[in-house]
């Protein structure tokens, strides 16, 4: 038997593919295509033949083969895959501590490289103050400043402890859509996430390893009853990190 948990999030707009599976009972490899008929879905041959892919752990240790070639991801480490990779391979180093892979799938119009991001490789961010309960630190994983990509945007950011707002003052982006994925959520505390457009704003209650969506019209901040992390993932025409229409918080409804 193999052990499988996915969360899976389509969004028409963009045809951004989410999962979050975990590996490690029985068979510690397994497909990136196991039960997908990449022709039915896609209208292609293989999953990566026309799309780019971005990969965190946020498990145990493990691996990932692209066309033969082994990238080793410890926790909160990520992995490129461009368009054109026809075989995608996961496996696990342990079944008492799996690997757990999230992934985000995007169109890609040409290739570019495969890349290992670890988190100390990744761009580090700091904001907010504990003033206002929202010190954090955004690492950039998949972004211009780190590599190329035809539209996927990927990062990750940590709340210190004592904070529990996230992007505060909130906002849209018009030329994008988002997904967040809430983890390292202690056992029993949740985060508020917050969308909709900001004068009808709506609120969900997010569990750890929830992930929730967000179309380019609405917004999307959080509170949670604890610190947290939260792996952000971006598609669309423009990757400027900064392009982005504020909302003064005193205008939200």
């Amino acid at each position: 038997m193999i052990g499988i948990g996915i969360c899976l999030l389509a969004a028409l707009c963009t045809s951004c593919r989410q999962e979050l599976i975990e590996y490690g009972q029985g068979d510690l490899r397994i497909s990136i295509e196991k039960g997908i008929d990449c022709w039915k879905n896609f209208g292609t041959h293989y999953f990566l033949e026309r799309r780019e892919i971005g990969i965190f752990n946020i498990g145990g240790a493990g691996s990932i083969t692209a066309d033969g070639v082994e990238y080793r991801l410890g926790y909160k480490d990520c992995l490129y895959i461009t368009k054109g990779t026809k075989e995608v391979i996961f496996s696990s180093d342990s079944e008492e501590a799996p690997a757990k892979f999230y992934m985000v799938s995007a169109p890609a119009h040409t290739s570019y490289e495969t890349k290992l991001i670890t988190l100390k490789d990744a761009a580090k961010r700091p904001l907010g103050d504990a003033n206002t309960s929202n010190k954090r630190v955004i690492n950039q994983f998949i972004h211009p400043d780190v590599l190329k990509t035809c539209q996927l945007s990927m990062g990750m950011t940590e709340l210190d402890p004592g904070s529990n707002w996230n992007t505060m003052p909130s906002h849209t982006h018009e030329r994008r859509m988002e997904i967040y994925t809430y983890f390292e959520l202690p056992e029993g505390q949740v985060v508020f996430h917050m969308c909709g457009e900001p004068t009808q704003t709506r609120h969900i209650v997010m569990h750890n390893e929830d992930a929730v969506i967000s179309p380019s019209w609405s917004i999307h901040s959080g509170v949670g009853t604890s610190n947290y992390t939260f792996i952000w993932a971006m598609g669309g025409e423009n990757m400027e990190f900064d392009d982005m229409d504020n909302i003064a918080t005193t205008d939200l409804r």
